[in-house]
């Protein structure tokens, strides 16, 4: 069965996009004017290195199966779709069109898959162990996630890794870490339906002939999609210091006895959430992906380039220690190095 799926989001959600009309989906890409254009124009370009290739290869939409569009957000019907992904970060919601946007989808109630870092409220509502009414100061705008039934949410981990080119246009982009997609199911028989066709179709997907990376994994676990949590405290927040941003790298190896005591106690914070262990990824596996990583990360970029706001994941992960009665002062720290930061852009921009 082909599905109609809604993406918000045409950066990092057209690898998405184009994966499912690899397999025969048609797919809406959510964007701005003069990037719906240039889409609805000339399509995407999503470039992957096969395994075993130097250089990667170009898929391109309209040489795939499905169908591809692009619309801004006042011109979406959420009715129309049977799937809709969140592939935005968080603070980008509260724009007034993606606000009222996300009102119709609620009210439509079309079932959502987030792929931000930063699971939204209605997932969290989802995990019987927490009591997510103390999480909403790690929003920007709680608000406009309190229409959405939380039956009708489930979380993917964003673990691909992907950027635009610089000096390409705005329908481009460049896989640099062709990992997997992990999606927690629903837990209702039809929707998770939905989640394992569209699985079975990315996998028999074949490109002359060879398999291409990206896949999309269902897990039973609600948790999967939070092993990225320790990573995140560990290595990408940890690049924004007082005095400039740090690469990953040595976010992390500067002093790897420190990291590895954040890395375990967030770990173990999703574990009394209900996680398996299991589910969570080794310390030392994230430490030597980590030597590779010798750029700020782009949450440090960004608060360095003058954002007043970016996705707080260093925050929720403090508020929900707090809420199962577990701390840890670097935790601390780093949610007000933050803090401070972005209070200093905003009186900047002020």
């Amino acid at each position: 069965m082909a599905y109609k799926i809604l993406i918000l989001g045409a950066s990092y959600g057209s690898l998405l996009g184009t994966k499912f009309i690899a397999s025969g989906h048609d797919v809406t890409l959510v964007c701005r004017a003069e990037t719906a254009a240039l889409i609805n124009e000339k399509g995407t370009e999503v470039r992957i290195k096969l395994r075993d290739e130097d250089s990667h290869r170009s898929f391109v939409s309209g040489a795939l199966s499905g169908a591809l569009d692009a619309m801004t957000p006042d011109e979406v019907e959420p009715k129309e779709y049977d799937l809709v992904c969140l592939a935005m970060q968080e603070p980008q919601y509260s724009h007034p069109t993606l606000r009222a946007l996300l009102s119709r989808i609620a009210q439509a109630r079309v079932p959502c898959m987030s792929i931000m870092n930063m699971p939204p409220l209605p997932y969290l509502k989802r995990i019987p162990a927490l009591d997510s009414s103390g999480l909403r100061a790690a929003f920007l705008n709680p608000k406009i996630w309190d229409e959405f039934d939380p039956k009708l949410m489930t979380l993917c981990s964003p673990d691909p890794q992907a950027f635009r080119p610089p000096e390409e246009a705005a329908n481009v982009l460049h896989v640099g870490l062709p990992t997997n997609f992990k999606v927690s199911k629903f837990h209702d028989p039809k929707l998770d339906k939905i989640l394992e066709t569209l699985e079975s179709g990315i996998d028999a997907y074949r490109f002359d002939g060879m398999d291409v990376p990206v896949k999309l994994r269902v897990f039973d676990s609600l948790f999967v999609p939070f092993a990225k949590w320790a990573m995140l405290a560990t290595g990408n927040y940890r690049c924004i210091t007082p005095s400039g941003p740090r690469s990953i790298r040595d976010a992390v190896h500067s002093d790897i006895a420190q990291s590895e005591e954040i890395y375990t106690y967030v770990t173990d914070l999703v574990v009394t959430l209900g996680a398996d262990a299991a589910d969570m990824v080794p310390f030392e596996k994230y430490a030597t992906a980590a030597k590779n990583l010798l750029k700020p990360s782009s949450a440090a970029r960004a608060v360095f380039s003058g954002a007043t706001d970016i996705e707080r994941v260093d925050k929720l992960i403090k508020l929900t220690g707090d809420a199962m009665g577990q701390s840890h002062p670097v935790i601390d720290e780093i949610v007000e190095i933050v803090d401070t930061r972005l209070a200093g852009n905003k009186a900047e921009a002020a």
